[in-house]
């Protein structure tokens, strides 16, 4: 009984010193990237469905309101794969409001260009093209998306990273704006939660955003919008999910 109570009391003082470890990481890196990222900026995340935002962005789009970003979000399709489109916008339009990014920032494209299947390849320039459009007209300084291995491997994704991959190297991008990609991590990284934290802050190469307890609520209820997408499997995907907590980005 001594023994077990020792063990207990050794876990919470490690839990503890882990957690103020994180914390002042996490002021240190706030501080580091606020300079980096600069204050105040419109930022751009580029989704490829409903559900995106808060699936996986949580804790970015989170972080930059930290940093006072104003954020923009677009997104290439309405997810209608099983016919629920009209569902699904309605329900990203909850979602990010719960995250703070006002209606009038937010544009979904409903084109049978850009179909939600894992099946159709987008066409490059075309995503670029209304990326790029859309990047002008909003005086946008930073774009935030998916990387070449699109988080989950969906075809929809990686289609959103080669767009923005090619504006960047041909030149295209207007002076001063940047691109975040999104760190896709292997099978184990992705579902070990918080666990995850320590090889995050190891690897991280340029962006490290961290969702405090409060925070993580909040990006919960945003995933809990997404009612019709609420299987089983996604339950427990925000259950265990690091990008429900923690997003690693790197700079093209």
């Amino acid at each position: 009984m001594e023994a077990m109570w020792l063990l207990c009391v050794t876990a919470a003082v490690l839990a503890w010193g882990f957690l103020w470890v994180w914390d002042s990481s996490e002021r240190m890196k706030s501080r580091e990237q606020g300079g980096r990222l600069g204050a105040e900026s419109r930022t751009l995340l580029v989704i490829a469905h409903p559900d995106d935002e808060a699936m996986f962005f949580a804790p970015t789009v989170l972080g930059l309101a930290r940093l006072r970003h104003w954020v923009y979000l677009l997104c290439f399709s309405s997810g209608n794969y099983y016919n629920q489109g009209e569902t699904r916008k309605k329900e990203l339009l909850q979602s990010c409001d719960v995250l703070g990014i006002p209606l009038s920032s937010i544009m979904i494209i409903d084109n049978r260009d850009f179909p939600d299947d894992p099946g159709v390849q987008w066409d490059t320039e075309h995503v670029a093209r209304v990326l790029l459009q859309h990047i002008e007209v909003n005086g946008i300084n930073l774009v935030v998306t998916f990387d070449a291995g699109g988080v989950s491997g969906h075809s929809n994704h990686i289609a959103l990273y080669a767009a923005v991959r090619a504006l960047h190297s041909e030149g295209k991008l207007p002076k001063g704006c940047s691109v975040l990609t999104l760190q896709s991590v292997n099978v184990l990284r992705k579902y070990i939660s918080l666990l995850d934290l320590p090889l995050s802050l190891l690897h991280t190469q340029d962006v490290l955003f961290v969702l405090n307890s409060k925070e993580v609520a909040q990006a919960k209820k945003a995933m809990s919008c997404h009612r019709s997408q609420l299987l089983w499997f996604r339950r427990l995907y925000i259950i265990f999910s690091r990008y429900m907590r923690i997003n690693s980005l790197s700079f093209l």
